[in-house]
Formats: structure tokens, C-alpha cells, sequence
């Protein structure tokens, strides 16, 4: 198949792939699986021995924190040998009476794929709305729990997305649905006991550019639907206690400009990036108030102006205090403002490279923020903060069995510098003693896009890498939003190419430095992060020993220039548009892995893909490993696993997700020549 765009015409020999109809295209998949069995069949008591290790340090049976909601606790539970969740409530007290609300374990019989995607509990607390999607695909089935009863009830509403909002009234509850293109660009009003025919739609999106979203604040006064694009947003409110009225716009849409709405009192707080009073541009955002009954741009008063070295994300609004979910020096962190004094103060993180994020806090009225904080070395970690006494009080540290010790293993931060001249950091953690004596062998993590971060966060079943030596680290390259709006924007459109250099200079870095050696040194990325493994694969397959690449965006160019598939339009204000400008078409001309592939020694790549990927299609991966292995010089295995039962976050239930794990990490072991 030939593909003529921009005077230029390039022939895609895999465009056959695309598909899924053709019992050919079944086959070839089952037939990648097998050669990938074959190939790594060698490493097979590695693998099992691998998920003993990363199965052994959890504590199978665990819950969370409760979380206090009116006079009821929520919170998860998990159990020895089950693959999900159990959610449940105490009432009266943290430790009362015990209620389970939802098993997803039981709900998963028959299924080789579950996930849950809404899970909203009414105002008084009767009755559950939960969605359940068994194919991967992200389109969810809602139904209604009578928690009185534990049944549920006829109501049933096909092809949902995520999310959900009760009204006031417990009978009315807000959703969102997709397009044919996988879009949510309709939400919808479901009355109990009414057949989803006779659902009202209450808004509808068009622009193709924009997704729907629908919550209710945490105050319980409005339900909001967020309607955004990547670069432009609109948010629109509807007074909780009339579930039949109608939406009103908070300000209307403008080009470039974003914002997101919280309820306080009787203002709305409003997190944004417009231009302040004076007109200077504020790209790390700043938070403004409105008054509830004239919300408009013209109205907003600034509360907290814009700061060059802080991109402020979100907040948190109680009745009297507002947290600030904020990043600065490429750390994840918090602030408490008081709403009274108006006085701000930190919540204090003990290690420099941490992250802090919040926590489920169900309470308005409350002067008590829960947050998790977590680092390379500290394990996942459950805080309830005093926003008044300046107190933190930790509520649960997710355990690690096996005697692990944090003192064992030292963490920090190095930094590259990239072919421009900027600063990138790099996260890393290893044993304690390990020298940089080129030896060692390296995992190089990255992402880089949609102002995503990959922040540094512990991972146990990371432990089995660490303890056979390795270094790990987190590339924290342009693209994500690790140095601030402006971090982002200097690694999308026309700048893209920054992401990928980025990367190689930490790569370069580790190496110069003493850390690992090429033949050492592998790669690890998902999604748009396989992306960054592909291109980077392209422009150095001599700086990298083996490559990991999970649901990998690797087909972009091509998938960008067909409007029909899923997400496309939406893409085009983080990729650009290749149909329309042909200088966004030469720059991903330029760095498209599939695109890119050329004759030369790769290292060796195992990727992975979901045959019902709704973000990522199967072919993208199937494709660039069938060129890879056309035409790279060398014998190293390029392999591909496809799961023919699950979407863009592989196997669903814990217990698959640690033998996937597993695999990854004996193909990495194996490709580098790390003794079992």
C-alpha cells in the first residue's frame, strides 16, 4: 500500500495489518506469540522464579485507609490468591461493621478481561453506580447497586465512558458516552427506575478537538461537565439540587486558554493559565476566584498570581483551607492556603527527589488533607495532614515482605545536558555501594509528552533489578511536564525532536559518567513513551543493549494523517497536523519510529500490544516489529507480544500484571547478560 501526502509517496509493506477482519492478520498475531514463547522459552524458570520474587514482597491480603464520607468509612480490601479489589464501607467508625459494596472478583468470573470504570456512591449513601468493561476496549456497561439490598437493580446503561455524577435528589446521575471514534462527547441524564431510552442528553460536544468529562464537587453543590481539548477548555455547572436544570457556562471557550473549576463558599476557585490583569502570560497557570452567580473571565479576581518557577496543577477546596497540588524544581509537591489569613505554608517532604499527590479526601468540612507521598525508596505511604497544627500523621506504608530496607538503597538526582545547552534531570536509585565503575548493568525509563511526568515513585517488584545490581533511572525529558508548561511545549509540534534528544543525552550521561556501559544500558517506555523508545532506537541503536516497548505509539505519522481512527483530531494539538502543513509533516516524517527504520544493528526489543488498544491499534506495534526485523544487520531477537484479550493496560488482575512484569524484566536480564 502507498501513502502520497505533501508531493511525497512512501509504500508501507505491513499497511495489511490494519485489518482485524482478515483471519490472516489473527494469524500472524498467534504466530508473534509463538515465535516470542519460542524465543524466551530458555528464560522460563527465570520468569517463574521472577514472579515468586515480586509476588513474595506483597502482602496479599491488605486494605487501604478508610476514607470518612458522612458516617461512613470507604475503602479497598485485597485477599491472598484474588486478582481484584474488593470494595468496601464501615460504618460508624474506621473499624465498625463491615459492608462489601463491590467484588470485582466475583464480577470477573467468565471473563478474561475486567476493569471498573465509574464507581459513585449516591449522596445518602443507597445506592451504587459502577461501570464494568470486559474486553479492554474501554467502553464500560453502567449499572445500579442497591446497597440496602446488595442487588442490583434493573437499570442498565450500554456503551458508557468513565466517569460519573450523582444530583442531589439520589435518583438522578450524570455519565459521559463516546463517539464512534472513541471520543466522550455526550453526557447524559439517567432518572432510577426509567429505561436508558429515555436518557437525556444534556450536552453534547462537536468540535472534534474536545473530550467531555462530568463530576461533582467536592462541597456536593454542583455537578460539573469539563469540556477540553489539549490547549482550550470550558466548564459548565449545574446546581446539584436541580437535577433538570440546566448547565451554565463558567466562561466560555477561548483559543489558548485552559481552566479547571472548584467550589469554595461562595466563590468558584479556578485554576488557569489567562493572561493576568496586567495581560503578562501566565503558562504555569494561577488561581483566581468568581463569584458563584457571575463566574465570567470579567470576574475573576486573582488569588494566587502566576509563578515562573512553579506549574500549578490543581486544588482542593475545603471550607476553609485550599491545598495546592504544585510542581517546582521537577518535584511533586503541595501548599496549604488558609482562607481566612490568606497565609500559605508547605507540607514538608523528608527527601529531596519524592513525590507527594493527593489522596482521597470524601470530606469537605474538614481541616485534615490526606496525600501520598512515595520516592524511589519509600514505599508508598498514606498521610493525613493537619491543614491547622502543620501536622503530619502517617496513616499506612504499604509493606514490603522479605525484609526490605530503604537504607539498603540510596537515591538521587543527576543531570545531562542536551545538544542545546538545557539542563535535564534524571531521577536514580541502586543498592547502596554500587560504584559507578562502567560495569553496571542500567534500566533508562522515559515518557515525554502531554505534560505527563513520570515523577519518581517506588515500585517493589522494581527490587529484583535493583538487588541484582542495577541502576534504574527516569529520564525526565521535554514533553512531560516535569520543568513546567514551558518543559512541555518544549518537547511538542515542530519541538519534538527535543524529547528524543533529551533522551540520548541522559543515556550518553550514564554512560560518560561511569553508571552502565552501551551493552549494559536497556530501555523502557510505554504508549507515547514507546514512541521515545522507537526514535531513539532510530537515532542510536549502538547506545542501547536491549529495549522494552509496551503498546508502543510507533505507526504516529501514519495515525495522525487518518482523521477516522480513534483520538486522531485530538492528537493534532499535541503532534500537529501533518494533513494540512506539511512542516509538521516533515518533522514527523522525521522522527516516526516506523517510519525511521533503517538498516542497522538494533538491540534486542521485546514489544507488547492489546489487540482491543482503543489508544494505541494493534498494527502500530505488529507493523514496526515486522520492519525491524526486515531490516536490522544484526541476530538479536526483535520480538512482539500481542494480548488477543486486552487493551492499552494489558492483562487485567494483579497476578498477570506481575507475570508480564516478570517477562519484561527476564527478557532485559537475559539481553544484557545479567546472571539469573
Amino acid at each position: 500500500m502507498a501513502r502520497t501526502r505533501h508531493g511525497e509517496t512512501v509504500v508501507d509493506e505491513y499497511a495489511w495489518l490494519r485489518d482485524r477482519s482478515d483471519p490472516a492478520v489473527r494469524a500472524h498475531l498467534e504466530a508473534e506469540n509463538a515465535y516470542t514463547r519460542a524465543v524466551l522459552a530458555h528464560t522460563e524458570e527465570l520468569q517463574a522464579r521472577l514472579y515468586e520474587e515480586i509476588k513474595g514482597r506483597v502482602q496479599e491480603t491488605d486494605e487501604g485507609v478508610p476514607a470518612r464520607r458522612g458516617d461512613w468509612w470507604y475503602l479497598w480490601r485485597s485477599g491472598e490468591g484474588l486478582a481484584y479489589a474488593l470494595h468496601c464501607r464501615r460504618h460508624g467508625a474506621p473499624d465498625g461493621p463491615e459492608q462489601v459494596l463491590l467484588d470485582e472478583n466475583a464480577e470477573a468470573e467468565g471473563f478474561e478481561y475486567f476493569a471498573v470504570g465509574a464507581f459513585a456512591v449516591s449522596p445518602d449513601h443507597r445506592v451504587l453506580a459502577w461501570s464494568s468493561d470486559t474486553t479492554g476496549a474501554e467502553v464500560f456497561t453502567m449499572r445500579f447497586r442497591d446497597l440496602d439490598t446488595g442487588e442490583d437493580l434493573p437499570d442498565e446503561i450500554p456503551r458508557t465512558y468513565y466517569g460519573a455524577a450523582w444530583a442531589d435528589d439520589n435518583r438522578t446521575l450524570f455519565y459521559t458516552m463516546p463517539d464512534a471514534a472513541m471520543r466522550p462527547h455526550q453526557v447524559w441524564r439517567h432518572v432510577l427506575g426509567t429505561p436508558a431510552s429515555d436518557d437525556v442528553l444534556v450536552y453534547q460536544e462537536d468540535d472534534e478537538h474536545f473530550f467531555c468529562g462530568v463530576h461533582r464537587t467536592r462541597s456536593g453543590s454542583y455537578v460539573v461537565i469539563e469540556i477540553g481539548s489539549k490547549v482550550t477548555s470550558e466548564a459548565r455547572v449545574l446546581d446539584a439540587g436541580d437535577p433538570a436544570g440546566a448547565f451554565r457556562v463558567v466562561a466560555p471557550r477561548e483559543p489558548g486558554v485552559e481552566y479547571s473549576v472548584e467550589h469554595q463558599g461562595d466563590r468558584f476557585l479556578i485554576v488557569t493559565n489567562a493572561p493576568d490583569g496586567d495581560g503578562r502570560a501566565c503558562p504555569n497557570f494561577r488561581l483566581v476566584e468568581a463569584p458563584l452567580d457571575a463566574p465570567g473571565r470579567e470576574h475573576w479576581r486573582e488569588v494566587l498570581p502566576h509563578d515562573d518557577a512553579v506549574r500549578l496543577y490543581g486544588v482542593e477546596a475545603f471550607a476553609g483551607h485550599v491545598a495546592l497540588h504544585e510542581r517546582r524544581d521537577a518535584v511533586a509537591g503541595i501548599r496549604i492556603l488558609d482562607t481566612a489569613t490568606g497565609a500559605i505554608h508547605p507540607v514538608e517532604q523528608p527527601e529531596a527527589v519524592s513525590t507527594a499527590t493527593p489522596g482521597t479526601n470524601l470530606e469537605y468540612d474538614t481541616t485534615v488533607l490526606r496525600y501520598g507521598y512515595t520516592s524511589l525508596v519509600t514505599p508508598d505511604s498514606v498521610y493525613d495532614y493537619d491543614m491547622v497544627a502543620r501536622t503530619a500523621t502517617l496513616r499506612k506504608r504499604r509493606p514490603v515482605l522479605g525484609g526490605y530496607d530503604p537504607d539498603d538503597y540510596e537515591s538521587g538526582r543527576l543531570w545531562a545536558t542536551a545538544p542545546d545547552g538545557e539542563r535535564i534531570p534524571i531521577s536514580v536509585v541502586h543498592r547502596r555501594g554500587v560504584a559507578p565503575d562502567g560495569t553496571n548493568p542500567c534500566l533508562l525509563y522515559g515518557y515525554g509528552s502531554y505534560e505527563i511526568s513520570i515523577d519518581p515513585t517506588f515500585s517493589s517488584a522494581r527490587l529484583s533489578l535493583l538487588d541484582r545490581g542495577f541502576v534504574y533511572a527516569i529520564a525526565h525529558v521535554r514533553g512531560g511536564g516535569e520543568g513546567g508548561r514551558r518543559w512541555y511545549e518544549a518537547g511538542k509540534l515542530l519541538a519534538k525532536a527535543n524529547t528524543f534528544t533529551d533522551f540520548v543525552a541522559c543515556a550518553e550521561h550514564l554512560v560518560a559518567e561511569g553508571w552502565t556501559r552501551p551493552d549494559r544500558l536497556a530501555i523502557r517506555g510505554g504508549s507515547a513513551g514507546g514512541l521515545l523508545v522507537g526514535a531513539v532506537l532510530n537515532l542510536r541503536p549502538d547506545l542501547f543493549g536491549a529495549a522494552a516497548a509496551e503498546v508502543p505509539f510507533v505507526d504516529a505519522l501514519n495515525t495522525i494523517l487518518d482523521p477516522s481512527l480513534p483520538l486522531t483530531v485530538i492528537e493534532w494539538d499535541e503532534w500537529g497536523n501533518p494533513v494540512e502543513d506539511e512542516a509538521v509533516y516533515r518533522c514527523m516524517r522525521g522522527y516516526a519510529p516506523y517510519e525511521n527504520v533503517r538498516a542497522a544493528d538494533y538491540p534486542a526489543i521485546l514489544v507488547t500490544a492489546g489487540l482491543h488498544d482503543p489508544r494505541v491499534s494493534y498494527w502500530e506495534p505488529a507493523k514496526w516489529v515486522a520492519r525491524l526485523r526486515d531490516r536490522t544487520t544484526g541476530d538479536r531477537p526483535i520480538l512482539l507480544k500481542c494480548d488477543l484479550g486486552a487493551g492499552h493496560g494489558g492483562p487485567s488482575g494483579r497476578y498477570e500484571a506481575w507475570r508480564e512484569e516478570a517477562l519484561v524484566y527476564a527478557f532485559l536480564l537475559d539481553s544484557l547478560g545479567v546472571a539469573p
